[in-house]
């Protein structure tokens, strides 16, 4: 990263978040890894997408450390979100890809890299370690890595992570037009999946451990309703079969349906490895931190999923971003004045 290009504001904070906004005028400036930043974002989804439009409109230097090149978080892999306020109808894909387009017309530096480590350099500041050994300084991190898509962890499922079965319909459903497929979960993402293959595959099975789904009433009653979807309740899969590639799916109820996609939407798993023994967390593994995103670590703010919330959705994730800024400028303002 050393004598990388990147675009920068100046060093001053402003004292009042709520009142001094300014227009967005950078210098263009040579940055060596040793600079100390305002702060550093960990994650380009919604979440840090939206922190990093606050800050910089605050004249904060924040820099977006995300592991995937271009990417905008989970939200992607949505078919379609209608309840992004204004913006009905939009794909996950699209809804993203205007988040960071607004980060990136206000000169937002991205850096791609995998962090590999959270250090407290000192009461007031904090370094961030990547996969490559660059070593980067700020005096507050804002935490939006965000989740990871829970896997069902039965037999012969990881031999065949990618090979039939997936996370993400709008990346691998295409894969399966004019087949039979089966969508596992019953919340919003388990059943907006089966709406979007029901439009492309031949068969979609929708199999629910409970009785009852926990998405949208409105979205099942369309389900419901279609002649190539058949929904299962109180089953699960209990294994998968297939050599090179998916065949079959072993049911709980003892019977076994062939088909050539198995996509799992039963949840996520918060990436929180890298802040536990700092910030407290809950017994699931999120970060406790309520609506100003402030958590139990002095200098870290978290926003977005992997905080303690709720309710998870696009909406909220950009809600937090702002606040987490809005509490970190005060935070930041604070460590300036008693090193006076």
């Amino acid at each position: 990263m050393t004598g990388s290009r990147e675009l920068i504001c100046s060093e001053a904070i402003c004292d009042s978040f709520d009142t001094n906004i300014i227009s967005g005028n950078y210098d263009e400036a040579i940055i060596e890894e040793t600079v100390m930043r305002d702060f550093i974002i960990i994650g380009s989804g919604p979440a840090g997408l939206s922190a990093s439009v606050y800050a910089r409109r605050g004249g904060m230097d924040a820099l977006v450390v995300e592991k995937n090149t271009y990417g905008s978080g989970q939200i992607m892999g949505s078919p379609r979100v209608d309840n992004y306020l204004g913006l009905p109808g939009l794909s996950g894909y699209e809804l993203g890809e205007s988040f960071r387009q607004h980060a990136l017309s206000m000169d937002v530096p991205f850096l791609e890299g995998t962090v590999t480590g959270i250090r407290r350099r000192d009461n007031r500041s904090w370094e961030v370690v990547l996969e490559d050994g660059s070593r980067h300084e700020a005096h507050a991190i804002i935490y939006a890595a965000g989740t990871t898509p829970r896997n069902l962890g039965i037999p012969g499922e990881a031999r065949l992570a990618g090979r039939g079965i997936h996370s993400c319909v709008v990346c691998d459903g295409p894969f399966y037009r004019g087949k039979s497929v089966a969508v596992v979960g019953g919340g919003d993402s388990a059943l907006d999946s089966a709406l979007y293959l029901s439009t492309i595959c031949d068969r979609v099975h929708l199999i629910n451990i409970d009785r009852e789904f926990s998405g949208n009433p409105g979205t099942l009653e369309r389900l419901s309703g279609l002649g190539n979807v058949r929904i299962v309740t109180e089953c699960t899969v209990k294994q998968v079969q297939g050599g090179s590639k998916l065949e079959s799916l072993d049911l709980s109820n003892g019977r076994s349906i062939r088909v050539d996609g198995l996509f799992e939407a039963i949840g996520a798993v918060p990436n929180t490895d890298l802040v536990r023994g700092l910030a407290e967390l809950d017994e699931d593994g999120y970060i406790i931190a309520g609506e100003s995103c402030a958590t139990s670590a002095a200098g870290i703010f978290a926003a977005g999923d992997v905080r303690t919330k709720l309710l998870r959705q696009v909406v909220t994730a950009v809600a937090d971003g702002a606040a987490a800024i809005y509490t970190a400028a005060h935070y930041l303002k604070t460590v300036r004045r008693d090193r006076g």
